[in-house]
């Protein structure tokens, strides 16, 4: 069973950068397209951010992300990162990876802040 260990959030002020990394047990992760998801509003449903192909070849962005965040992965490592720049205070919430479907269980996620 993958486990997914999601870090790297943090408070950040408008126009900064983070860049988050996702941990995964399990041989299936350089098999499976994988995803980023936030959360804004607790109870909220999470939204789509951006996944990336197996290989990481194919990569896809929410509008609201696109040319702002990149997403990558490194196979060997079974490893997953988002680098967010240009940060806005609309992009704080809490971050999560899976795969692009949802397939495994979720993580604790991380919490990016940013401030005006």
């Amino acid at each position: 069973q993958v486990q997914l260990v999601e870090s790297g959030g943090g408070l950040v002020q408008a126009g900064g950068s983070l860049r988050l990394s996702c941990a995964a047990s399990g041989r299936i992760f350089s098999e499976s397209p994988m995803a980023w998801f936030r959360r804004q509003t607790p109870g909220k449903a999470r939204e789509f951010v951006a996944t990336i192909d197996w290989d990481g070849n194919l990569t896809r962005y929410a509008d609201s992300v696109k040319g702002r965040f990149t997403i990558s992965r490194d196979n060997p490592k079974n490893t997953m990162y988002l680098q967010m720049n240009d940060l806005m205070p609309g992009d704080t919430a809490v971050y999560y990876c899976n795969s692009n479907t949802g397939d495994y269980a979720w993580g604790r996620g991380t919490q990016v802040t940013v401030s005006s």
